[in-house]
């Protein structure tokens, strides 16, 4: 599996809905699991995170390429830098395609994996929806633990784990 950017430019392409052009913009070739709204509302929040903090570049979403297919299986990445505490929030998402596959086990390592690689990263953080079940399995085995709960505008309640990296 490999990470591939997601410019501010490959973004826009997603929200004009030209899948073309954002995937030549990646270099990979992305899917119709790009341009759902969901994914839509993602490159919208993270095009104006670019804007307004250019170095958060390194910790946003980026394409999941699965190798050696060379098949883009979703999208993945922190919803920022570490804040003043050392946290990092994980995100991932899958196409339903190529759910129950391990890519969401594999994503999730690689992001620990690249979360402890940092010095100034202290913790890693998910957010779960209590009625998602496959996602609370997926973090299952890593060491998470439930440290409380959120109201989120876009995905209504959310538990919220956490694990030292």
């Amino acid at each position: 599996m490999r990470l591939v950017d997601l410019t501010s430019k490959a973004m826009a392409a997603l929200l004009d809905d030209d899948l073309a052009q954002a995937s030549a913009e990646a270099g990979v070739e992305l899917t119709d699991y790009f341009l759902t709204d969901q994914a839509k509302w993602v490159w919208r929040y993270r095009i104006n995170q670019l804007t307004s903090n250019p170095g958060s570049a390194g910790w946003l979403t980026r394409a999941v390429v699965a190798e050696p297919e060379g098949v883009v299986v979703g999208y993945a990445g922190f919803h920022g830098p570490p804040d003043e505490t050392g946290m990092v929030e994980i995100g991932y998402s899958v196409a339903p395609s190529h759910r129950r596959q391990g890519y969401a086990r594999t994503i999730l390592t690689e992001l620990m994996r690249r979360a402890a690689a940092e010095s100034g990263v202290r913790t890693a953080r998910v957010t779960i929806s209590p009625e998602n079940t496959a996602s609370l399995a997926t973090i299952s085995g890593f060491g998470f633990v439930e440290v409380g709960e959120q109201w989120d505008e876009v995905d209504g309640l959310e538990l919220i784990f956490e694990v030292p990296v």
